[in-house]
């Protein structure tokens, strides 16, 4: 294929995404005030308690096996490999244009948390609906690409709401803002945010903490996040993928009981469509004036859509001679699709959470989600070039 043929099949995705969450933003804007920050709050809600653990089930559960889960045991590596290399790089970033104090662990996050869910859906299994796609048949790379991003968004929130959460918290030290009474009563706010569920320990000490109780704390926020809507979800899928007979009762045309399935498949189209315009309308609330540095955001935006994906085509080739990869090119375009995503919202989360940093989140997000669209386009269609 030619690299123009490329790039349309890239652009299109983004170009549904554009106009969707363009008319989020239209519909959140001061003269229409149809989705209401109320009304975003609700909607929040149905999407990460319904939508979102419904599609991450149904697509699981119709398209996993045992054999093909082990095959796919490179992907929460090459998630790791992200953490670690993005973390890095913002270490680097953070010397480098010396933003104030307290968003220095802010940059980091945002440099090495990528959104992993709900954006990975928006743009990589419509690309397997257009004609030209370099990865076979419609519905077969359809079918593949749900199941792959189903895994990555259930993995994306461990190791968001471990490492990640690990580092907002630091923010709190650093951070004049912070304020005990002021996280508590935003918790329960938090978790109507988009993508991942809110984990909140209610212990929070700007004092030095025994280490030992730094490992427990972390486990707690582990222990809470699989029992998130979103990894039920996907716990229940691999569970009803992996074991035959209980997948013949659910999955096939003449399943006893396929009406639960496909009532389930119903609920999760909803999620895109809902993720889109919820995402249009919180990304209006960046217009407003912020203290943000223009070298701070230049460095997230260099490091996740130019230096990330520069080493992620590294990292997956490697990967691929060492053949330690499936033979489907379509899951090594969703490992370098993860190197080219933009910050995860869940840090959004977080921030309102401590009561630090909730303005520069809105700039910051505003800004590496416009710069995504053009740079998902480039590298998308960098990566199909590669691998076709």
């Amino acid at each position: 294929m030619g690299l123009l043929s490329l790039l349309w099949v890239a652009f299109m995705p983004i170009l549904q995404f554009l106009l969707v969450g363009l008319l989020g933003a239209l519909l959140a804007s001061g003269r229409s005030k149809i989705l209401s920050p109320d009304a975003l709050r609700e909607i929040n809600k149905v999407v990460f308690y319904v939508f979102t653990p419904a599609i991450i089930f149904s697509n699981l559960a119709e398209n996993v096996t045992f054999r093909e889960l082990v095959s796919w045991w490179y992907m929460p590596v090459n998630i790791g490999i992200i953490f670690l290399i993005g973390s890095i790089l913002g270490w680097v970033a953070v010397k480098i244009v010396k933003p104030a104090r307290h968003l220095e662990k802010l940059v980091i996050a945002s440099c090495s948390a990528g959104n992993f869910g709900n954006l990975m859906l928006i743009v990589i299994p419509p690309v397997c609906q257009e004609n030209d796609n370099p990865f076979g048949e419609t519905s077969v790379c359809k079918r593949h690409a749900l199941s792959y991003v189903s895994l990555s968004m259930a993995l994306g929130g461990l190791f968001i709401w471990t490492h990640t959460y690990s580092l907002m918290r630091q923010v709190v030290a650093s951070s004049d803002e912070a304020s005990l009474t002021q996280s508590r009563s935003l918790a329960e706010e938090a978790q109507q945010q988009i993508d991942v569920p809110l984990l909140s320990s209610g212990k929070l000490s700007t004092g030095k903490v025994h280490i030992w109780h730094k490992v427990q704390e972390t486990l707690q926020e582990l222990g809470k996040e699989l029992m998130s809507p979103s990894m039920i979800g996907a716990i229940l899928g691999f569970v009803v993928g992996i074991i035959p007979w209980l997948k013949s009762l659910l999955i096939g045309a003449n399943a006893p009981l396929r009406v639960i399935q496909d009532s389930i498949a119903l609920l999760g189209e909803g999620m895109i469509p809902c993720t889109v315009l919820i995402l249009g309308g919180n990304l209006t609330k960046g217009l407003r004036k912020s203290s943000v540095k223009l070298s701070t955001l230049s460095s997230i935006i260099i490091v996740r859509y130019v230096l990330l994906p520069l080493v992620g085509i590294a990292v997956v080739k490697a990967a691929g001679a060492l053949r330690l990869l499936p033979q489907d090119p379509l899951f090594s375009y969703v490992l370098l699709i993860q190197f080219a995503l933009p910050p995860a919202l869940a840090i959004g989360t977080m921030a309102q959470l401590f009561n630090v940093g909730q303005e520069e989140c809105s700039v910051m997000f505003l800004w590496t989600y416009l710069f995504a669209a053009p740079a998902l386009t480039i590298w998308s269609t960098i990566f199909m070039y590669t691998l076709s």
